[in-house]
């Protein structure tokens, strides 16, 4: 099934779910959750084996999701934060504390990643993590050789940070994510400071040496370089980890010769989490349990990971997954490679103050 289809199948999916297993009788789950990021096959087993009807809604922004939150009664059951948002979102109590004893299939999960996202939710007590992915460097093969040779630094944030690289790629188009709390991040850690830095002064080094490389870069958007790179209008990008597995994808059927590949930066990067909560003001807290512990069974995520193209987080599901998901360290990275990831985390005023000046500045290029 090509892109587009899953896209269809997966808005369709939406509609059927919400229209099946009607009966005044039944009990309903509200289940909120991103975009194309579920098989339809995991909603219908989960309705007819649970007998209820379930109301599956999509959105496409943090910002969205917690616009709903943050009124106090989102009308949902389970909403899928990423991490970050998460965190925020925790402190202003939206969310309600999980039972673990309605989550046996909890033992599942990897516990180094658990340990990770305790940045964000001390003791996992509100959340589960759904999918995980990074930030990373996507490129065309062929044209990053001919610009800068065989050895182009591809597995290093030298192939960006340095005008040297950069300046030599600018002919071919290289995009990054229109996400301050993403890229400057990875601008702060290049210059051996703290990517959750809240102060302004770092935030002014990170500026500099992103203004020193502005000119080179063709665009900031999140999501406009997928089909760019497929197409072969960019060589090179900053992005999700998953997003360029599925640009690959859409290269290899649109049998149009361009070759997408990736690679996690050897000095590492962000690692994010889309996570699975309960709002406090949930009408049916039993059944979201419920659905959560459905999606921790090794056997359901495995299927939604290898739809999606991104990592889950359930240890006893990997040998499930494609192998070409699974067996690439750019998308379930190696131990190694997880020892120089680092989590996000939500910043005080100052420092989002400074960092919001910051990008200001350099998408502005002054």
């Amino acid at each position: 099934m090509n892109w587009l289809k899953r896209s269809l199948a997966s808005a369709l999916c939406a509609a059927l779910a919400t229209g099946m297993a009607s009966g005044a009788e039944q009990r309903t789950l509200k289940v909120y959750n991103w975009f194309d990021y579920i098989t339809p096959q995991t909603l219908t087993a989960f309705q007819q084996e649970a007998n209820l009807k379930l109301v599956y809604d999509i959105f496409d922004t943090n910002e969205a999701l917690e616009a709903k939150l943050l009124t106090g009664n989102s009308g949902y059951d389970v909403v899928v934060p990423s991490n970050v948002f998460l965190a925020k979102q925790i402190e202003a109590g939206v969310f309600q504390p999980l039972d673990r004893a309605k989550l046996p299939n909890w033992q599942h999960l990897d516990p180094k990643l658990m340990k990770l996202l305790e940045a964000n939710d001390p003791g996992n007590r509100f959340a589960v993590p759904y999918m995980y992915g990074t930030i990373l460097i996507g490129f065309n093969p062929a044209k990053v050789k001919a610009a800068l040779g065989d050895d182009a630094p591809v597995d290093s944030w030298d192939l960006l940070f340095k005008p040297e690289n950069i300046s030599k790629l600018k002919s071919c188009g290289v995009a990054m994510l229109d996400s301050p709390s993403e890229i400057l991040p990875l601008a702060l850690q290049y210059l051996g400071l703290d990517p959750n830095s809240n102060k302004p002064a770092d935030y002014q080094k990170a500026e500099q040496l992103m203004l020193k490389i502005r000119p080179d870069i063709t665009y900031f958007h999140s999501s406009k370089y997928m089909a760019d790179i497929a197409n072969g209008d960019i060589c090179v990008a900053v992005g999700y980890s998953g997003s360029f597995s599925q640009a690959a994808n859409r290269a290899k059927e649109a049998k149009n010769g361009v070759v997408v590949d990736m690679r996690l930066p050897k000095e590492g990067a962000p690692i994010w989490f889309d996570m699975l909560a309960i709002p406090k003001g949930a009408a049916n807290p039993e059944d979201a349990h419920a659905f959560i512990n459905y999606l921790l069974r090794p056997e359901v995520i495995a299927p939604i990971s290898d739809f999606v193209g991104y990592p889950n987080p359930n240890k006893d599901a990997t040998d499930k997954v494609d192998p070409a998901i699974r067996n690439n360290p750019n998308l379930y990275p190696t131990e190694a490679a997880m020892a120089h990831l680092y989590t996000l985390k939500p910043l005080d005023r100052d420092g989002e103050r400074a960092r919001t000046r910051a990008w200001t500045r350099i998408k502005s290029g002054t």
